[in-house]
């Protein structure tokens, strides 16, 4: 009822709401005209003061260098860089590996990748202890908490699935606690680096994130009858104890539920490809895990097979292993051991890894002095480094900016071989055919 009288008595004097309305109409008036007016000013360089007020807050490099005497006297620079990714590595060893594990794992240090080291059930205690208290005690890994060793061992047959098992343990465990990451990387303790961290971090930076270098065929040749058909039993899977693999009569056909493929079992995957073996959301990483329990040389066949039979992954695949391996031709089961001899050959490979070298042997200080840059028992330099070197000391034990980069001559043969590697003639030709 109210209301209604209001509305009434508006309707009756509607001259009284008119002059309501004047003052306020007039005040708003009088600010839009003194608006309009700014947005007629310029800069002295002619540049709209709206415009330059714009400028300064999407822009806060610039508008500081042109307003601020300080960020003048130190500019910052402005880089168009993609972010370096980060690595995954597994380092892997026997008996007696301990020490040349160590001098790998330094090789191949950088704050921002993650780690895991493992020496097999088959190497001592005390060993396993010494690895342990040398990972746990180093002031840099214990600052940034990213180096892990499988402390319950397992045991480790090359020519068994036990290869496959522990490689997928470290994988899993990486996934779980090693945060962001990009590629896992697996090694043994018979590799080595031939080029520095930032090197490869600098290079893999223009790379695409789900890039696989694997090396691969569905050419198995004689390896259809001298690995496919038989089937070996691994102790390993279920003895405290390493025993050699061994056989039974019966043989069996070529798989028709999925194409074998073999190749290398060193490689650099794809965390996305990783997570897809770990968790096998079709169940293609298990069924073909299960046949390869029984496989000969498995670790040369298990990744190869999974990615090249899943549509999601078989066109990311690079064919190459990314090491420097001295074969005998036809391939015997293992390769020669390295020398001081195929240094020049190592370099001109432009490979970022080699192997097998034995421990300590005199090729790996021409690697540390000549390419890696690093003194004995110290880490390789890299754009985080900011000691003084002085005296003999580690640069690295004073840490700057650890995602500063200062690539090496290494990073140019790495990026020619990865131009090579993804060039017409031969990524999409070599890729899982």
């Amino acid at each position: 009822m109210k209301k209604l009288k209001k509305y009434y008595l508006q309707l009756k004097h509607p001259h009284k709401m008119e002059r309501k309305w004047i003052f306020p109409l007039a005040i708003g008036a009088v600010v839009s005209l003194f608006l309009l007016f700014l947005t007629t000013l310029t800069s002295p360089d002619g540049v709209p003061l709206f415009t330059l007020r714009r400028y300064y807050s999407a822009s806060s490099t610039s508008a500081a260098a042109s307003v601020f005497v300080e960020s003048r006297l130190n500019p910052l620079p402005v880089s168009d860089l993609p972010p370096p990714p980060r690595f995954a590595y597994l380092i892997s060893g026997s008996a007696g590996d301990g020490p040349m594990l160590r001098r790998t794992l330094e090789a191949l240090y950088h704050p921002s990748n993650q780690y895991v080291v493992h020496l097999d059930a088959e190497s001592s205690a005390d060993e396993r202890l010494d690895l342990y208290n040398y990972v746990t005690g180093h002031p840099i890994f214990r600052r940034f908490k990213n180096v892990r060793m499988i402390t319950k061992a397992n045991l480790v047959t090359y020519r068994g699935p036990t290869m496959v098992a522990n490689t997928l343990h470290a994988a899993a465990i990486l996934l779980k606690e090693g945060g962001e990451w990009d590629w896992f990387i697996n090694l043994s303790a018979s590799d080595y680096p031939l080029v520095t961290q930032d090197d490869l971090l600098h290079t893999f930076s223009f790379l695409p994130r789900d890039l696989n270098f694997i090396d691969h065929t569905s050419n198995i040749g004689w390896k259809e009858f001298q690995r496919a058909k038989p089937i070996i039993i691994d102790p390993g899977l279920y003895m405290s104890k390493k025993t050699d693999v061994f056989w039974i009569t019966q043989r069996r056909s070529v798989p028709t539920a999925f194409k074998l493929f073999t190749g290398s079992a060193w490689m650099v995957l794809s965390r996305s490809f990783i997570d897809y073996c770990i968790w096998g959301w079709d169940n293609l990483p298990r069924t073909v895990l299960m046949y390869y329990a029984n496989f000969i040389s498995s670790p040369e066949g298990y990744f190869h097979t999974v990615i090249c039979n899943a549509p999601e992954f078989k066109n990311t695949t690079v064919n190459s292993d990314v090491h420097f391996i001295s074969w005998d031709n036809p391939p015997k089961q293992h390769p020669h051991y390295l020398t001081v001899e195929d240094m020049q050959r190592m370099v001109d490979s432009n490979a970022p890894f080699a192997r097998k070298f034995h421990h300590d042997d005199p090729v790996l200080d021409r690697v540390d002095e000549e390419l890696l840059f690093r003194g004995k028992g110290m880490l390789v330099p890299g754009g985080w480094c900011v000691g003084s070197g002085e005296n003999g000391t580690d640069p690295c034990s004073v840490v700057g900016n650890v995602t500063a980069l200062r690539p090496t001559a290494g990073a140019k043969r790495l990026e020619n071989l990865t131009g090579f590697l993804l060039s017409d003639s031969n990524f999409r030709p070599r890729q899982c055919k």
